[in-house]
């Protein structure tokens, strides 16, 4: 019987005591990741699956582009499963390194024992280890446009949370700004700011910087275009809560907010407009 055709019989033989020994060292990862559904004997049958592949490449040698779609399948399903589960990259990579050692160890040992050439381990590394880096290629792409996907969508999602435009009475809203503004969201707090300003008839609205901790020139030259987009909407912009340190800075840098009316607390900017707190309290009851 030809080498490789016994070999590829010997790897389908045992596909499902590799796969046992594979698992036995990532089940403590896999007990570590989040919402685990499978069973161990589904996540084995899994595994058994993937390697069947190489046992069908060395003895069938089935045609390269076959076998390449049906690892590159596997490898984009399991990079969606790994990536959906939360499991770290390099964890999930570290199943290569165990299907590569195993696999291996069950062929080293016919071979040994049938006292194979040597040109018969550079034929089966010429099957095996271009298969795997194809699977392990897939497994990682899959696995980082998800996860990309995923940071993306998050950070929109914070993005859109974080330009809080808060009615406080009719004509009069503030908005709460919090953390960092890089151009991104600076460009979003303007859309925002101006499409709810709309939507809610403002006539003035109460900038809170309090939560800024930083404000350079970028940021100054932001809040001057809301502040002049505002106006031509007719709403009158108040800045309030400039941290004593972020007041500091600005005069350092020479920003100029004297044409806008500044406040320093949102009690202040209300009795600017004849209201107070008390009055708006009891106006909501």
């Amino acid at each position: 019987m030809d080498n490789l055709h016994f070999l590829g019989e010997k790897i389908l033989e045992k596909k499902y005591e590799i796969a046992k020994m594979v698992h036995v060292h990532r089940r403590a990862d896999l007990k570590e990741v989040k919402d685990v559904n499978l069973t161990d004997e589904e996540i084995i049958e899994l595994r058994a699956n993937f390697i069947s592949y190489f046992g069908r490449a060395i003895m069938e040698k089935l045609d390269q582009k076959t076998l390449l779609d049906q690892i590159v399948k596997w490898g984009k399903q399991s990079g969606e499963f790994a990536s959906n589960l939360g499991v770290s990259l390099n964890e999930a990579l570290e199943d290569t390194t165990y299907y590569r050692t195993f696999i291996w160890e069950i062929l080293k040992e016919e071979i040994k024992k049938n006292n194979m050439s040597i040109d018969t381990v550079f034929e089966l590394s010429s099957i095996i280890d271009p298969l795997l880096d194809k699977a392990v290629f897939a497994f990682s792409l899959t696995y980082v446009n998800i996860h990309h996907e995923t940071l993306k969508k998050a950070k929109s999602a914070f993005l859109e949370l974080s330009v809080p435009v808060v009615p406080i009475t009719k004509g009069i809203a503030v908005l709460p700004l919090v953390g960092e503004v890089d151009p991104e969201r600076a460009t979003l707090l303007l859309e925002e700011t101006l499409e709810k300003a709309n939507i809610l008839q403002l006539s003035h609205l109460l900038f809170d910087l309090s939560g800024v901790m930083i404000v350079d020139t970028m940021v100054a030259h932001q809040i001057f275009k809301i502040v002049e987009a505002l106006g031509l909407l007719g709403v009158k912009t108040i800045l309030i809560g400039i941290r004593p340190e972020v007041a500091q800075t600005m005069i350092q840098l020479g920003i100029d907010f004297s044409k806008i009316t500044i406040k320093a607390n949102l009690e202040q900017a209300l009795l600017g407009l004849n209201l107070t707190i008390d009055s708006l309290e009891d106006k909501d009851s």
